[in-house]
């Protein structure tokens, strides 16, 4: 049985902060303690999800759970963004294993923190649910592409993980400082976190039709249909 080959990874995202935050995670890496190692990162970043999502939870009994929430954040990017960094800094990367595990905890990351959001006096639970849904439909498109054309193609636009964990973090410093921002809308309680979630996921899914749209022009003219092939000629 041949080996399955890991994809290829385009790792230039055109996120704002990319390069800035690239350069910050190579320089922490470099200065790690040697037993620290990618998978501990990876599990502290789960972990720290945990804890996201359960602080939003409890501030439906003290709005100062708030600020354990953007503690939290700050312990997920530390965790998330750099057990990859640090493998690729020390040249101990496992391909296949980094592609699986990275992508199953950032499943599992991602549902416990819009859950958590949803149970929180902040958001209705079906903006947290549908933000989740949304997320892991674009996460499986970039994995059948991957499949389809062999490249693993990171992010959507400009706005990353990093910059949506910064626009969470001074929305929360918002809350836990007093800000009213609930409202009502056609008898619906909202608050703003409710129109940004919506209007992320809308543009999430915008985005993932464009990009499916030209997946599947790409592949149609690769691979074209029975009708449109040529004729062969007739030898002799």
């Amino acid at each position: 049985m041949t080996e399955a080959q890991p994809v290829q990874a385009s790792r230039e995202p055109n996120f704002v902060l990319a390069k800035l935050e690239r350069r910050a995670l190579q320089a922490i890496a470099r200065r790690l303690p040697r037993w620290v190692l990618p998978d501990h990162l990876t599990a502290l970043g789960v972990l720290s999800a945990l804890g996201i999502g359960s602080a939003y939870v409890l501030s439906n009994d003290s709005v100062l759970w708030l600020w354990a929430v953007n503690a939290f954040l700050l312990v997920h990017w530390f965790g998330d963004s750099l057990d990859g960094t640090l493998a690729r800094v020390r040249k101990i990367e496992r391909p296949r294993y980094g592609y699986y595990l990275d992508h199953l905890t950032d499943a599992i990351s991602t549902a416990l923190i819009g859950i958590g959001l949803g149970l929180s006096p902040f958001m209705l639970l079906s903006t947290g649910l549908l933000i989740v849904v949304v997320y892991l439909v674009l996460s499986i498109n970039v994995y059948l592409e991957s499949f389809a054309f062999g490249e693993f193609k990171i992010g959507y636009g400009y706005l990353g993980p990093t910059e949506a964990r910064i626009a969470l973090f001074a929305l929360n410093t918002l809350l836990a400082s007093g800000v009213g921002l609930q409202f009502h809308l056609a008898s619906v309680g909202m608050s703003v976190l409710d129109v940004v979630g919506l209007g992320v996921a809308a543009v999430m899914l915008v985005a993932l039709v464009v990009r499916a749209l030209r997946n599947l022009r790409q592949l149609a003219a690769e691979e074209p249909s029975a009708r449109r092939r040529p004729e062969p000629v007739p030898s002799g």
